[in-house]
């Protein structure tokens, strides 16, 4: 009984409790009513298989390949081509209740993903569940063997030892075989596709290659044979027979005369000179006329013009001045009435008998060169070749913009008719090099790192292989090592088949780097 009133008494307060809680939190009791009003998704779901037909939730699902449109079912599962995973296939038209709709795709969306996951963690456990390779087969592939691995056509990171799945994807790995050495990729190609290809091959072969370097020149003037006229005495131009550049010249032609009271004066005392030893006996005064006679020649009078000033005994007011070679007026600096001095140049006369060739050889080839070497000069602008030079003069230093070598060379112009500042196309040629394996230059494939070329093996397969290159002349490389004699290497459509080889020793690496 007083158990009784004791409850009885402390009802009240626990009411109270009660009800202040329900005040504090109402969202409490707002979630417990919606969760008891509201079904799930999946109840939703599995309540349209009792709706009635006109209902959008009762449709049929098609499941249908990514990869292959064409495959269509009404159950998920894989295709029947690639193995994927089927997806749903949404329905194009609008359903009537979105919140059916709604209900649908959630149950969908759970029901794929509950799949997917299944799956996934299967082929996964195939995949990546297998046991790790023994000591004995890592020594095989140490010792070079061909291994076998099995690759997913759409996710090249996935790589195993045993045939099966892609575990994101669902389709089947692909095998392939790799080597241990990876200087040498196999690569399997039918006849047919050889011949879609055009491949073609050329054997490795010994030969003697001549350092012949074939270049292009520019011919000049020689410049040992550029006459500068300058006059040596202060004076006026009274007569120039020279009009312009580029006129030709003969030996003791007049060129111009000169006005000037320095060659009066150097002609008075000469020929006081000779007076006054004729007068008082040529003993006494012979020197006097020999160093007056000497002024006369160094201020440019000629042995015949002081001869002809003796005999005369007159004074030439207008002195004129005569070519001392032939050759072609290069410069032409003066006109008639110019007052000119000693340090004016009259002008430049260039003898074109001779000329130079100046031709650029690359910086690779500049160990080939050597001073003496025959070298056949051809000028096609002027329908000219087979001109024989040699080498006359090699250049110290490279053109630091071509980083080209200079290499002179002397051509003799006297039977023909050569003009400065014409190309030419220059040909060198240096010593053999006897007895080296070559094959044609067109076969090797370089990548800047390494040269590489395809040989084709006894079986018709292909090897991508890496060769260490010397020389390299009219049209064939010297192969110092990676191939032997015999061999035969493709010179058309290797592009394509080092592409495979690439893709082939990326695998190679990928696998070695990430055994699963």
């Amino acid at each position: 009984m007083n158990q009784f009133n004791t409850v009885k008494k402390q009802a009240p307060k626990a009411v109270l409790i009660l009800s202040s809680l329900l005040i504090s939190t109402p969202w409490l009791s707002h979630a417990q009513l919606a969760n008891t009003q509201e079904p799930t998704a999946t109840e939703a779901a599995v309540n349209s298989a009792t709706a009635p037909k006109n209902n959008p939730l009762n449709q049929v699902k098609t499941y249908t390949c990514p990869m292959h449109p064409e495959v269509i079912s009404h159950e998920p599962g894989r295709c029947p081509k690639c193995n994927m995973f089927l997806v749903e296939k949404l329905d194009a038209a609008n359903p009537a209740n979105p919140a059916a709709e709604h209900a649908q795709h959630q149950a969908a969306d759970h029901q794929t993903s509950e799949h997917g996951h299944t799956s996934a963690a299967k082929a996964a456990s195939q995949v990546f569940d297998t046991p790790t390779p023994k000591a004995d087969s890592l020594v095989k592939a140490q010792n070079n063997e061909t291994t076998i691995k099995y690759v997913c056509p759409m996710h090249a990171h996935i790589i195993s030892d045993v045939p099966g799945t892609c575990p994101i994807c669902g389709m089947n790995l692909e095998k392939v075989e790799t080597g241990g050495n990876t200087q040498e990729i196999n690569i399997n190609v039918s006849g047919s596709m050889q011949q879609a290809l055009a491949l073609k091959v050329a054997k490795v072969e010994r030969d003697t290659l001549w350092k012949f370097v074939e270049t292009v020149g520019q011919i000049d003037y020689d410049e040992s044979q550029i006459t500068h006229i300058h006059a040596r005495v202060t004076g006026w131009i009274e007569k120039l027979m020279i009009k312009s550049v580029g006129d030709t010249v003969k030996k003791d032609q007049l060129i111009y005369e000169i006005y000037s009271p320095d060659l009066i004066n150097a002609q008075d005392d000469y020929l006081l000179a000779m007076d006054t030893a004729k007068a008082n006996g040529q003993g006494r005064y012979k020197d006097l006329v020999r160093n007056a006679g000497l002024r006369l020649s160094f201020l440019g009078f000629n042995d015949r013009q002081i001869k002809q000033l003796a005999e005369s005994h007159q004074t030439q007011y207008r002195v004129p001045f005569y070519a001392k070679e032939d050759g072609i007026v290069k410069a032409l600096d003066i006109r008639d009435g110019m007052y000119i001095q000693p340090s004016t140049e009259v002008m430049s006369v260039v003898d074109l008998s001779k000329v130079w060739v100046i031709a650029d050889v690359f910086e690779n080839e500049q160990s080939w060169i050597a001073k003496g070497q025959k070298a056949e000069i051809a000028v096609p602008a002027m329908n000219i070749s087979g001109i024989e030079g040699t080498i006359d003069y090699i250049y110290p230093e490279l053109d630091p913009v071509t980083r080209s070598l200079r290499v002179r060379v002397v051509l003799n112009n006297t039977e023909v008719d050569l003009r400065p500042k014409t190309l030419a196309k220059v040909s060198l040629f240096g010593g053999p090099n006897k007895d080296v394996l070559v094959i044609p230059q067109e076969a090797l494939i370089q990548t800047g790192k390494e040269n590489r070329v395809i040989v084709k093996q006894t079986d018709d397969s292909f090897t991508a292989k890496a060769v260490t290159v010397g020389m390299m002349s009219q049209g064939k490389a010297e192969i110092i090592s990676g191939l032997n004699e015999g061999e035969r290497v493709v010179i058309s459509g290797q592009f394509l088949l080092d592409s495979e080889a690439s893709l082939k020793g990326s695998l190679m690496r990928l696998s070695s780097g990430h055994q699963h």
